[in-house]
């Protein structure tokens, strides 16, 4: 293996954690750009009418509300702001078409139905104690009272933080599954990642320069 080829070895490990070039297995979803409206608002439905199925929700809202949360998530900044929307009616441009239900508490249950945690849902209040202990704690099936007495805290706040740590935990166990896809539906995630794509392959052009094409790896 010559200076060049190692080199490409090299730069291939370091951008890609592997040693073997590998057709991709499935071609990569569009991005909204390329995608039809109608088609993600009916697998964002699909969605959540398979995680009230496997999951069931914490509050009295429908699958259609719950579809206008999950897009409000990636659109507004905080479960006020998401009330608001919904209560406007904006989700479906009828003015009075709002849902009166929906106040900033409700909103973030079912945005926490969907797995769709913020990071500022981590962000004890006060540093009173650290988020990933609460979570150790709760994966061990600790109760509320217990956590408070190990974290020396308010069982109220212990409380309202468990309920994060449960649906962090959940949604680890289904591999992310449901969060990374309203994310990869509902947001240009994937445009913002080819970036880094075009980076890589940049690195790699350079490096394939006056090498041959048939180089084993």
């Amino acid at each position: 293996m010559d200076e060049k080829t190692a080199d490409l070895r090299d730069i291939f490990v370091e951008t890609t954690g592997g040693e073997t070039v590998t057709e991709r297995q499935t071609a990569a979803r569009g991005t909204l750009t390329d995608r039809d409206a109608a088609a993600v608002d009916e697998r964002v439905r699909e969605l959540v009418a398979a995680m009230r199925d496997r999951y069931g929700f914490s509050t009295d809202l429908d699958d259609a509300t719950y579809a206008r949360i999950a897009r409000a998530r990636f659109e507004e900044s905080d479960d006020a702001a998401i009330a608001t929307r919904l209560e406007r009616g904006e989700e479906t441009g009828d003015a009075d078409g709002g849902d009166d239900r929906i106040d900033p508490e409700t909103s973030r249950d079912a945005r926490l139905d969907l797995h769709l945690v913020c990071e500022r849902d981590r962000e004890v209040d006060g540093d009173a104690f650290a988020y990933e202990e609460l979570k150790r704690l709760t994966a061990a099936g600790t109760s509320i009272a217990e956590c408070a007495d190990a974290l020396d805290a308010d069982p109220d706040a212990v409380a309202k933080y468990a309920r994060v740590a449960r649906v962090d935990l959940t949604s680890t166990r289904a591999n992310d599954r449901f969060r990374d896809e309203f994310r990869d539906l509902l947001t240009d995630a994937e445009i913002e990642g080819s970036h880094a794509a075009d980076a890589r392959e940049d690195g790699l052009e350079e490096a394939t320069e006056d090498i041959e094409t048939d180089v084993s790896l």
